[in-house]
């Protein structure tokens, strides 16, 4: 089939609507999509300088997704520091209650009928008491037996009771008998703790009540134990606390190491040195002894030293947590200057690649305007081929 010939206006004005036609395909697609260049076919320098940009703004991203977890890592720190503080001062409290509380001894006071003792009367025969019988004394959680005769290392009289007592309990233990005015048999026991007296022949329970009377056991004593459990108990807590104070694994108060990355290269970082923030670590808060014979409570110049060093391990957290919040400060400012280039590089891609909606919106209603005159113009070049028609009408 043969072309259709067009005469040379109407093929002008023909080319002038197609290209036309053209723009305006192009510019509504730019309405559409926002973007003047999307892809490198549109504007190779524009689309690959837009691309370089928005991948590195891309990267930052990740970066600061890493320097977010970092700030949570030190603020779980300084959670955990300011926890400790509170431990510590209720460490320094329970202290500071153990040396305000007095010890008062434990006594026991005889009530025995009968005349008078003195230091020279026998043991056997002291009512149920005989020779080869056991006089066990117990202070506290310390036990010493001895038993009533006249062959060395036993007792034979009231005296050799009392010199045997004085003998035998001593250090944190101490125990005191002495006769009173009356003639009582009495007992001492300066550390306040529980204290009982008890007589036995292989097993069999003998009365003491020829020695002693009725009296034979006594709680009625003041000492600080309780207090030395109590801060044992808080500084167990220290410890569990600060191995609980990790985030995503990383403890800087067990010694972790934190690296925060603020770029890709990563050339330019923050590392920050955990601590060990525990009682055996810069803290140094040893436990206070409370075994039989041994508590670090008894004299109130050891209490003073417990709060002494409950005082530099204040100093010691408040020094950390200075020092986590400066490096918690430059990880924050770090955050903002990466936020700021992201946005600077995004907004430098969107100058290369992104339209002008209300340029483009011109364009469209001059498009539409230049294709109405188009359509006009080609019906006016065809006019001179209509009026060949009318010839043979």
């Amino acid at each position: 089939m043969a072309d259709v010939v067009l005469s040379g206006p109407i093929r002008s004005n023909l080319l002038s609507m197609q290209n036309t036609t053209k723009l305006l395909d192009e510019t509504q697609l730019r309405l559409a999509t926002g973007l003047k260049v999307r892809s490198a076919i549109d504007s190779p320098t524009a689309y690959f300088t837009a691309q370089g940009l928005n991948n590195r703004a891309s990267d930052l991203n990740g970066l600061l997704d890493s320097m977010g977890q970092g700030v949570k890592t030190l603020e779980a720190a300084d959670q955990g520091i300011k926890s400790i503080l509170k431990l510590v001062e209720s460490m320094k409290a329970v202290a500071n209650q153990a040396l305000e509380t007095k010890v008062n001894p434990t006594t026991i006071t005889g009530n025995r009928a009968g005349d008078p003792l003195t230091g020279g009367v026998t043991l056997a025969g002291l009512g149920d008491l005989a020779t080869g019988h056991t006089i066990t004394i117990t202070v506290g959680e310390v036990t010493e037996t001895v038993d009533i005769g006249a062959a060395s290392g036993e007792v034979a009289t009231v005296q050799d009771l009392i010199d045997w007592v004085a003998a035998t309990f001593v250090g944190d233990e101490p125990l005191e008998a002495t006769i009173d005015e009356d003639g009582q048999l009495n007992f001492s026991a300066a550390n306040g703790r529980a204290l009982t007296i008890e007589a036995d022949n292989a097993g069999t329970p003998v009365s003491l009540a020829g020695l002693l009377g009725s009296h034979t056991s006594s709680t009625n004593g003041v000492n600080r134990d309780k207090f030395e459990s109590d801060f044992n108990n808080l500084r167990e807590q220290i410890e569990q606390l600060a191995s609980d104070a990790s985030y995503k694994g990383v403890n800087l108060l067990k010694g972790d190491l934190l690296s925060v990355f603020f770029n890709n290269e990563q050339t330019s970082k923050l590392d920050i040195e955990g601590v060990d923030l525990t009682p055996d670590g810069l803290l140094n808060i040893g436990a206070v002894a409370n075994e039989s014979g041994d508590h670090g409570f008894a004299a109130d110049s050891d209490i003073q030293t417990f709060v002494d060093t409950l005082n530099a391990a204040t100093g010691v957290l408040r020094q950390q947590s200075s020092t986590f919040g400066a490096n918690l400060g430059v990880v924050q400012i770090r955050q903002d200057f990466t936020s700021s280039l992201i946005n600077t590089l995004e907004a430098g891609a969107s100058e290369l690649t992104v339209a002008d909606t209300n340029e483009e919106g011109a364009k469209m209603l001059a498009l539409q305007t230049r294709q109405q005159l188009g359509t006009t113009a080609l019906s006016l070049a065809n006019q001179a081929e209509q009026g060949v028609l009318r010839l043979f009408g």
